[in-house]
This record gives structure tokens, C-alpha cells and sequence, in this order.
């Protein structure tokens, strides 16, 4: 029997074995980058990483598992993310998005002297890889090392020439060290460059103004705008500053003839309007109103109108304006063309009803706070205003649905929930609901116990009822004790007595009511049935009869005239 030994392997056998492997790695790096695609960094991490331990020497391998490591901000994961970077850089150093993967990283750790390491060792290993002298000067900034930065920008300008970033950044850095002379020669170096670019003037002059050199500001931008009278938006800056250097006498005709300036950018007028609006503002709360401005600033509004009519931003300017200068019924008109224009954010929507709900307007508030609750359901002040302005249309049930909603909404607002709570208490009781009045009017003196309307409404009720009476005489004397010449509330506790049979107290209380000038028919009126239950009843119908001669015409109090005697 012929014996056979074992087969050698053939030495062609062993690129066979390679180039399986190396399929097998570009199989693991196609699904990395696929799940890379879908966001599902995890599965793409283990594709890579499986595809790393097959071909450890491939750079592009390291970068994509720094790329997706660098994704997340946890310290332990951007570490992870720097090794990996490094590794790559060392196989390879003529990749610039290696490099810049590298910096990004070292700047999330913030090792910034190691970022502007990786971008100089870029600038020099890859060719026309120059604007990156920006970043470098930048992450120098931010290592707080204005010598280094200003020298990177340097470098930048003998290569790249100059421009407005470099320039602009040496500026602040020179103003931040107070090496003023050297940010306006900076300054004047950028416009001589370029002298025609009414950019660079503005940029100059906002650098200049925002630290403290409102004057040189005002100085190169008068000169420009002499040189280029057509540079509206230089002007629009001017006439800013004049204002803050308190020279009205230059802004004012500038301003006019500005408003009237089709080149004049939308925003900055609308931005200066703006600052007249916060000057006018805060004159209204001074109590310290200058007509003249008003009349200025209103005609600065017309022009706007009659040339951007059709935006909704000038509306609102417009309202804002028209209500800073107490003209509600002009702010309203305003408020509703901004509204009908376009979308409006919801100050515009809370001012409208806030004035249409001090005009009485019940029937436009309810509707515009419908309309605002489709774009804003969640605001609970939109619900307040259409659950108050059904509450004053009586309809109470409404009220009620559109005030709990309101109460839900604001309850991090204690104040507000309050107001809430008073207006639950008198809608409740006014649907004969007296449990759910009883409960409202208790958590809203829970927030304030010195609540004035819910001590007045809530112990009047209560008497009207005749339960809870030791109550209801409790809270209206605290009320009338914080309130010692409110006529009304003189009245409720008057009337509160006068349930308890108290009459004489009630009737030392109804005579300081009256005492104040400011009785009505109904103090009238209830001060005849105290003096009645007192046995005074010629007192009482000349009471009765002064009531009705307040046009309390009713036909109970007729009655009690007629016949001399209360009815209850």
C-alpha cells in the first residue's frame, strides 16, 4: 500500500488568504459607512472598528472611528476620538480634513495649544492650506493669547491680503488690550484698503461706538457719508449715534429724509423706531412726556407705513408706538392690520385684546382670542381674556370652561391664578353653582388672603345666601379694616350686619359709606331697611325715596315705598 504524505501548502496560497481578508474589511467599512449614513453611529463604530482590526495601518479606518466618536460629548468618548485622530495623522499627513478633525476635537476638550498645534502643522505639511490661519488665529483668541492672534492675522493679510475678518478681529483685540491708537489705525488701514465698501465704514464706526469711541465713530462715518451721500445704511448708523451722543438737532432731519430712502434697509428703520418706542415707554412711566418727540416719531411712523404698508413688522412697530403714546383706538387699528397681514408673534395678539378688553369690546375680544388660541392653545393669558370677556357678556357657563383651561395653564403664576380663582368664585355663584363659588373664592384667598374683591364678593354672597354668616361678617371686617373709606365695602359689611341683625352696627356702617359722597342707589336703598328693622320706617321710605331718585326704579323697592315696609 502506497503510503501519501501530507500536502504542502502552496505559497500562492497565501495572497488568496490576504485578499479574502481584505474583502472582508472593505464588506465591515461598506456597512460602516452605511450605518454612518442612517445615523446609527453605534453599528457604524462596530463595522469600523472590525474593519480597523483587519487593516490596523489604514488611516482612513482612524478617521472615521475618531469622525464618529467626536459626535458625542462625553470626555471619555473625544479622548477616545484624539488617539484615534493621531493615529490617522501618523499614517497619513497630506489629508486636511485629518487635520481638521483634530483641531475640532482638541477644541472641544479645549486644549487650545494643541489645536493651533495641529492647524500650524497643517498650514505647513499641506499646500494651499493658508485661509486656515483664520481658525489659528481664532483658537489663540480663545486660549486668551491676543499677541499670538494678532500675529496669526498678520500672516493671514502678507498672504491672503486684507479683508474685513482679519481686520475687524485685530480691531477688538487691540480695543480689549486699550491699545486704542492701534485698533483706529487697524480701522482706517481696512477703509483706505477698500473705500468705496460702505460695510466696512459701518463695521469700523459699531466697533468704535461699542467701545466707548462714540465720537471717532461719528467722525469717519460723517466723513463717508459726505464722500457717498447715496450710503443710506451709513447714514441710518449715523444718525443712531448722534442720538446716543445726544445730538437730536443732526438726527432728526437726517431721520426724515432716511425714513423716506427706498435703499434705507427695512430692519434698521424698524430697529430705530424701536428705540424711540423703549425712550417713549419709559417717559409714559416717568409720567414725563415730551410732545414735540411724540409728534416726531409718529411722523417717522407715517412715512414707514406709507412706504412698507404691506409688512406686517410695521404694524406692529406701529401699535407698540401708538399704545406708548396712550392712542389705544390708533394701537388697536395697527395691531389688527398686523394681524391680517400675516403671522404675529403673541405679544402682538395679548396687546390687541388687552386693549380691545379695556375698550369693553367683549363680542372682538372673544373672537380674536379664538383665533389667537388656534396658533398659540397653550397660553393660558388668551384663555383668561376670552373666559373674562364671556364672563362680562354673561355668559357664565362659557366662562367657566375657558377659565378653569386658563387656570391649568398658569398655574406656576400664583398672581394670575388668583385673579382666576375670584373670577371662577363670582361665575360660579352666578350659575347658582354655590359649592364650586365656595371652593374658588377659598383658593384664591389662600394666595392672598387680602384679596379686596374676593372678601367683598364671597362675604355679599354669603349673606345674600344667609349661610356662613360669622364668616362673611369675619372677612368684610378684615376687608373694611384695610379699606376704612371704599364706600362699597363700607356697604357689603353694612349689609353683612344687617343679615346677622346687627342693625345698629349696620347702621354706623352704612352712614360712613354715605359719608364718603360717592353713595349709590343701592346704599340708599339698604340703608332704608337697616333704618326700617331699627323701627324708623319715615326714615326708611326717605331713604327708599332717595334710591329711587338715583334711577333705582326697581319694583320690589316701588313696592316697599308704596306700602312702607320691606319685603324679603
Amino acid at each position: 500500500m502506497t503510503g501519501h504524505g501530507q500536502r504542502k501548502k502552496k505559497p500562492q496560497d497565501e495572497p488568496q488568504a490576504s485578499g479574502i481578508k481584505l474583502r472582508e474589511a472593505e464588506f465591515y467599512f461598506t456597512e460602516g459607512e452605511k450605518f454612518f449614513i442612517l445615523e446609527d453611529y453605534a453599528k457604524a463604530l462596530l463595522y469600523y472598528q472590525r474593519t480597523l482590526e483587519i487593516t490596523p495601518e489604514n488611516a482612513t479606518v482612524h478617521y472615521k472611528i475618531a469622525e464618529v466618536l467626536a459626535r458625542s460629548n462625553r470626555q471619555e468618548d473625544l479622548q477616545k476620538a484624539a488617539l484615534s485622530i493621531e493615529n490617522a495623522l501618523k499614517l497619513e499627513r497630506q489629508n486636511k480634513y485629518f487635520y481638521l478633525l483634530a483641531a475640532n476635537i482638541y477644541n472641544s476638550l479645549t486644549k487650545f495649544d494643541k489645536a493651533a498645534e495641529i492647524y500650524e502643522t497643517l498650514i505647513r505639511e499641506v499646500k494651499g492650506s493658508e485661509e486656515y490661519l483664520y481658525e489659528l488665529a481664532a483658537v489663540y483668541q480663545y486660549a486668551g493669547k491676543p499677541d499670538e492672534a494678532i500675529k496669526t492675522y498678520n500672516r493671514a493679510e502678507s498672504i491672503l491680503g486684507i479683508n474685513d475678518i482679519s481686520s475687524i478681529q485685530k480691531q477688538r483685540l487691540y480695543l480689549e488690550q486699550g491699545k486704542s491708537k492701534e485698533a483706529i489705525a487697524e480701522g482706517e488701514k481696512l477703509i483706505n484698503a477698500f473705500p468705496d465698501e460702505e460695510r466696512y465704514v459701518m463695521g469700523f464706526a459699531e466697533v468704535l461706538s461699542q467701545n466707548g469711541f462714540r465720537n471717532d465713530a461719528v467722525r469717519y462715518l460723517d466723513k463717508f457719508v459726505q464722500q457717498n451721500p447715496e450710503a443710506g445704511n451709513a447714514k441710518m448708523l449715523l444718525a443712531g449715534l448722534y442720538r446716543e451722543t445726544q445730538q437730536e438737532e443732526k438726527s432728526r432731519p437726517l431721520l426724515l429724509e432716511l425714513f423716506d430712502d427706498p435703499s434705507v434697509e427695512l430692519t434698521s428703520k424698524l430697529i430705530m423706531l424701536g428705540t424711540y418706542n423703549t425712550e417713549l415707554a419709559q417717559r409714559k412711566a416717568k409720567n414725563t412726556t415730551d410732545q414735540n418727540l411724540q409728534d416726531f416719531v409718529l411722523s417717522l411712523y407715517q412715512k414707514l407705513e406709507k412706504n412698507h404698508g404691506n409688512d406686517p413688522r410695521v404694524h406692529i412697530v406701529g401699535g407698540d408706538l401708538y399704545l406708548s403714546v396712550e392712542k389705544n383706538r390708533e394701537a388697536q387699528q395697527e395691531y389688527e392690520k398686523a394681524i391680517d397681514l400675516g403671522d404675529v408673534n403673541f405679544e402682538v395678539w395679548k396687546n390687541l385684546l388687552y386693549l380691545e378688553t379695556q375698550a369693553g369690546q367683549w363680542d372682538n375680544v372673544i373672537r380674536h382670542a379664538d383665533e389667537a388660541l388656534e396658533y398659540f392653545p397653550n397660553q393660558g393669558m388668551l384663555h383668561y381674556f376670552n373666559g373674562y370677556a364671556h364672563f362680562r357678556k354673561r355668559n357664565y357657563a362659557e366662562a367657566i370652561v375657558s377659565l378653569d383651561q386658563a387656570k391649568r395653564l398658569s398655574s406656576s403664576n400664583t398672581s394670575i391664578v388668583g385673579e382666576i380663582n375670584s373670577m371662577l368664585g363670582d361665575a360660579y355663584n352666578a350659575n347658582k353653582d354655590y359649592d364650586k363659588s365656595d371652593k374658588a373664592y377659598e383658593e384664591a384667598l389662600l394666595i392672598n388672603p387680602d384679596n379686596s374683591a374676593v372678601l367683598n364678593n364671597y362675604s355679599y354672597y354669603l349673606a345674600l345666601r344667609k349661610v356662613n354668616l360669622e364668616k362673611a361678617e369675619k372677612m368684610s371686617a378684615h376687608l373694611v379694616k384695610n379699606n376704612p373709606d371704599n364706600p362699597t365695602f363700607l356697604d357689603t359689611y353694612a349689609w353683612v350686619l344687617f343679615t346677622r341683625e346687627k342693625y345698629k352696627e349696620a347702621r354706623k356702617t352704612i352712614e360712613r359709606a354715605i359719608s364718603t359722597g360717592k353713595a349709590t342707589a343701592t346704599h340708599f336703598e339698604h340703608y332704608g331697611d337697616i333704618l326700617f328693622k331699627l323701627g324708623d320706617v319715615n326714615g326708611a321710605v326717605q331713604q327708599w325715596e332717595k334710591a329711587r331718585g338715583l334711577n333705582a326704579n326697581s319694583e320690589v323697592l316701588n313696592k316697599k315705598i308704596a306700602n312702607r315696609k320691606i319685603y324679603e
